[in-house]
């Protein structure tokens, strides 16, 4: 069956319309996000019951006595695998993970970072050792707790930072499926200001610096 009448398809793209619309602007009315949506307003509040149900978003008091939502960690963590999977399946993912990819090279090459650690196995993964070609930066391996090659795409890969025997500068987070959990795992063996993120992972970068969404 074709993805775009896939009900689940369908489904999850109504969650991830929704986390981004209340990433937005939290204050928005039900109705305004049922018509940025284009889909009944009934919809809207059973989405909204379920992802509160979930955890993914939290409800709190607005003026003019109106709901405000917001994100929790769950939610931004699930928005940015939505994300992923969303763009993964279309064909606008290897143009705008490819972009993201070359923007935090460029990044990583202006903070003289030439050596570089990825972080995660995935379809993100490659773009980026095809990308680093070009930036003439120097993938030095990829770590995957959950690795089970020894290369992918002429690199190799290691299950821990510790079984690293070489240098390196800086670590970019490829993995789309925990991208927070790989973050934290590499500020845990670098400096944060060493490990970067392309966008389309939905990890914040206030001042600079790398986190995980609140």
């Amino acid at each position: 069956m074709d993805q775009l009448l896939n009900p689940e398809h369908e489904n999850e793209k109504i969650v991830l319309g929704l986390l981004s619309s209340v990433e937005s602007d939290g204050a928005r009315s039900q109705r305004h996000i049922a018509a940025e949506l284009g889909i009944a307003l009934g919809l809207v509040n059973a989405y909204l019951k379920r992802c509160i149900k979930k955890g993914l978003v939290k409800v709190g008091n607005a003026p003019a006595r109106r709901y405000a939502y917001y994100l929790t960690p769950q939610g931004f963590a699930e928005k940015s695998r939505l994300t992923v999977r969303y763009l993964t399946d279309s064909f606008s993912f290897f143009r705008l993970a490819k972009s993201d990819c070359a923007r935090v090279l460029d990044q990583a090459k202006a903070k003289g970072f030439s050596r570089v650690v990825l972080a995660g196995q995935s379809d993100l993964a490659e773009i980026a050792i095809l990308c680093a070609v070009e930036a003439g930066i120097v993938i030095v391996a990829l770590v995957d707790p959950a690795g089970e090659v020894a290369r992918f795409v002429g690199v190799n890969v290691f299950r821990s930072y510790d079984e690293l025997k070489e240098t390196f500068d800086a670590v970019i987070i490829t993995d789309v499926a925990h991208a927070g959990a790989s973050y934290d795992a590499a500020v845990a063996v670098c400096d944060a200001e060493r490990v970067l993120a392309p966008g389309l992972l939905g990890l914040r970068e206030p001042g600079g610096t790398m986190e995980r969404a609140p």
